[in-house]
C-alpha cells in the first residue's frame, strides 16, 4: 500500500489518486469535488485512495485572504470550558499588530481525534493559517496541512518538532527550579503528580522533576499520574500519601492538579506548607484562590498566543522554534 507522503515529497496528483482508485480522473474528480453523483462503490474507492495517498486539493490561488485562523484545540469539550488556559490562549492570539488581525474560527476535538469533514475544511481554502493546541497525535495532519498549502503552527512542542513550526514554554526549565526550590528548603522526600507522559508539557515537566530530584543524593523520588484536572490530582495525591506517607514535599505538573492536592492534604489533617509544601504550575487563577496561596511557576500564556500568531502569518519553516521562558511566582505553599 503507498505511504503517505514525509517530509518534502511531491504531494500526490488527482491523476495518481484515480490511477491507484481504478477509475478515470474524471470520476475521482467528481467524488472529490462532489461535483455530480457517483456510486457508492466508486466514491468509496477514491475516498479511500484519497486517504492511503495522503491527498488533499491544493489551494487555488487568491487575491485576498480570508481573515480568518483556525485554532484546533485538542480536548474534551467539558474541559476546554473548565480550564482557564484556552481563554487566555485566544486573548494572546487577539494581540496581532494593526492591520494584521484575523478572525478566530475555535474548533475543540476530543484528544487524537481523526475528523476528515474538519480537515476537508482546514485544506479547503476557507482559512489563512491553522493553529494546532494540544496532543494532537502523529504527523498526518501536519502533513495534509502542509500538501494543501496551509501554514500551521503547533501551541506546545510536537511529537515530531522537525516537521512542523511551534511556540512552547520551557517546561522543563520552569519544573526543574520549581523542584529545586523545594529540595533547597531542606526536603527530601519530593513527589510529583505528573501530566499524562504522552503530552509535551507532561513529559517535559516529569523530566524537570527527575533532574532536579538527581542533584539531591538524598532525595527519592515518586511519581504519580494526572491528566492536569483538579478531580485527577485528589486522586493522585491520596496515592502518593498511601505509598510514600512520609512525603514532606509535592510538586504538581498542573495548578488545577495542585489544587486537588491541597484537598486531599486537608482531608488528612495535613498542613500546607509546614508538613507538606506544594507547587504548581501555570499560574492559572486557581493558584491565587488556594489558602494558602499556591507556589507555582507562570507560563506566559498571553505571550506565547501573541508569539504563535506571529509565527503562523509569516508562514514559518517547518522545524522552526520558539521557546519562552518561565517564572517561579512564590506564594505561601511552598
Amino acid at each position: 500500500m503507498p505511504q503517505p507522503m514525509r517530509g518534502d515529497e511531491t504531494a500526490p496528483t488527482l491523476t495518481e489518486v484515480a490511477r491507484h482508485a481504478g477509475v478515470s480522473t474524471a470520476t475521482a474528480s467528481r467524488v472529490l469535488n462532489r461535483s455530480a453523483p457517483v456510486s457508492t462503490d466508486l466514491a468509496a474507492r477514491v475516498e479511500r485512495a484519497a486517504r492511503e495517498l495522503a491527498y488533499v486539493r491544493r489551494r487555488a490561488p487568491r487575491a485576498r485572504e480570508t481573515g480568518v485562523v483556525a485554532v484546533v484545540v485538542f480536548t474534551d469539550p467539558l474541559q476546554y470550558h473548565a480550564d482557564a488556559f484556552p481563554a487566555r490562549l485566544l486573548t494572546g492570539l487577539r494581540r496581532s499588530p494593526p492591520g494584521a488581525e484575523r478572525e478566530l474560527a475555535v474548533f475543540t476535538v476530543p484528544r487524537r481525534s481523526r475528523r476528515p469533514p474538519l480537515v476537508r475544511y482546514l485544506c479547503g481554502g476557507h482559512v489563512d493559517g491553522v493553529l494546532l493546541v494540544g496532543p494532537w497525535g502523529d504527523g498526518a495532519l501536519t502533513r495534509l496541512l502542509h500538501a494543501a498549502g496551509v501554514p500551521v503552527v503547533s501551541l506546545g512542542r510536537p511529537p515530531e518538532p522537525d516537521t512542523v513550526a511551534f511556540v512552547d514554554a520551557d517546561n522543563l526549565a520552569g519544573a526543574r527550579d520549581a523542584v529545586r526550590r523545594l529540595c533547597a528548603s531542606g526536603r527530601r522526600a519530593v513527589a510529583t503528580i505528573a501530566g499524562p507522559p504522552d503530552t509535551a508539557a507532561g513529559a517535559d515537566r516529569l523530566a524537570g522533576y527527575h533532574q532536579a530530584v538527581a542533584a539531591m543524593a538524598a532525595a527519592r523520588p515518586a511519581v504519580a499520574y494526572g491528566d492536569f484536572t483538579s478531580a485527577s490530582g485528589e486522586h493522585a495525591m491520596q496515592w502518593l500519601l498511601d505509598q510514600r506517607p512520609e512525603l514532606n514535599a509535592v510538586f504538581a505538573a498542573s495548578d488545577q492538579m495542585a489544587a486537588g492536592a491541597l484537598r486531599t492534604l486537608r482531608r488528612h489533617g495535613l498542613r500546607v506548607p509546614e508538613d507538606v509544601a506544594l507547587i504548581g504550575f501555570d499560574d492559572a487563577p486557581v493558584a491565587a484562590r488556594c489558602r494558602p496561596g499556591l507556589t507555582t511557576v507562570r507560563q506566559p500564556v498571553e505571550e506565547l498566543g501573541s508569539r504563535a500568531m506571529e509565527l503562523l502569518l509569516r508562514n514559518p519553516a517547518r522545524g522552526e522554534s520558539v521557546v519562552l521562558p518561565t517564572r517561579l511566582v512564590v506564594r505561601a505553599s511552598g
